[in-house]
């Protein structure tokens, strides 16, 4: 497995990174552990998961993805050979204050994430999303107290826009504190929205992109087809299940995924090995998050990292996404 800079920092992680999203309510404790396994052997040593996961579940499963991570590197000894990643905003606790990016919830995040996961730190820290009730100063100055407090080694960000990630850079600056060496947006053939502004950025300030979705919830390993949604999948899951029909269930994509599974076909290539590739060939693009829900899953992805990517090949399939560079309203 290929290692890569970590945006302007000199830490090195893995091309591709693993997702974890899935453990503890879509995939049970055994299925979790064996995907772990899988990825582990494949050289992804590169790892993200949030307070809030499992995705979908009920309001008790919270925070048992990070458990069971804590549990499979506590069985082989294995914290030191991984980069791990977690985040937090989503709401985790009974309280009202118990979510958001507020000093006070970002310190009873950390020590709860610490507990679960079994270590004294993480190696980087990310707001999962923007927190418009609470100053920016506040968030970057907790999270700075946290690396200094040795719980963090880095700070990022997820779900952010162009302006909100260019605006954290420029106050950090301003203070002399951390700043955010992260993004994790989501991006795929169906979701290019951020090479317009949020990419550049990245790009000029060095900030590492480590984007979700690499394959749109799975419409883009070509399993799906349209009508009913696949029982057992993102598209009925629980809680996620709405936002990720909103976000991929519509006849026009399902139309460009067949425009993909024609290229693919011409170019000998896995539809799920081609679209991780895609995201890999644009030299902004860090790490792709990439999960699974039964270990086989993970080898078509992992097959992109040694997988080269013709130029006609990406040309065509950036013309047939090209409509989705614009926003909803463009279409």
């Amino acid at each position: 497995m290929d290692h890569v800079r970590f945006g302007r920092t000199g830490l090195r992680v893995s091309r591709l990174c693993l997702g974890t999203m899935t453990f503890g309510f879509q995939c049970d404790d055994e299925t979790s552990s064996a995907i772990m396994d899988t990825a582990f052997e494949a050289g992804i040593t590169f790892w993200d998961t949030a307070d809030v996961y499992p995705l979908g579940g009920p309001v008790e499963t919270i925070g048992r993805t990070e458990e069971l991570v804590g549990q499979w590197m506590a069985k082989g000894g294995r914290r030191d050979d991984l980069i791990l990643a977690t985040k937090c905003f989503a709401r985790t606790g009974p309280h009202r204050w118990d979510q958001g990016n507020s000093r006070k919830n970002i310190m009873r995040a950390i020590d709860a994430s610490l507990r679960r996961l079994g270590t004294d730190y993480v190696d980087l820290y990310q707001i999962h999303a923007y927190d418009p009730e609470t100053p920016i100063d506040e968030t970057l100055q907790a999270m700075d107290d946290l690396v200094r407090a040795g719980k963090v080694r880095y700070v990022g960000c997820s779900n952010t826009l162009a302006y909100q990630l260019a605006r954290a850079i420029g106050r950090s600056e301003l203070h002399g504190i951390s700043r955010f060496e992260s993004v994790q947006p989501r991006y795929n053939l169906l979701f290019r929205e951020i090479e317009r502004e949020l990419l550049p950025l990245c790009a000029d300030e060095k900030v590492a992109v480590i984007p979700y979705n690499p394959l749109a919830g799975g419409l883009l390993t070509g399993k799906h087809k349209a009508g009913a949604p696949t029982e057992g999948t993102r598209f009925t899951l629980g809680r996620a299940a709405d936002t990720y029909s909103d976000r991929y269930w519509h006849d026009q994509m399902f139309a460009t995924v067949e425009e993909i599974r024609a290229i693919a076909e011409d170019a000998g290539v896995p539809m799920t090995t081609l679209a991780v590739r895609w995201v890999l060939s644009n030299p902004t693009i860090t790490a792709p998050i990439i999960g699974a829900s039964r270990p086989e899953q993970l080898a078509a992805s992992v097959a992109a990292v040694e997988t080269p990517l013709r130029d006609d090949v990406r040309q065509r399939l950036d013309d047939t996404t090209a409509l989705y560079r614009q926003g909803d309203h463009e279409r």
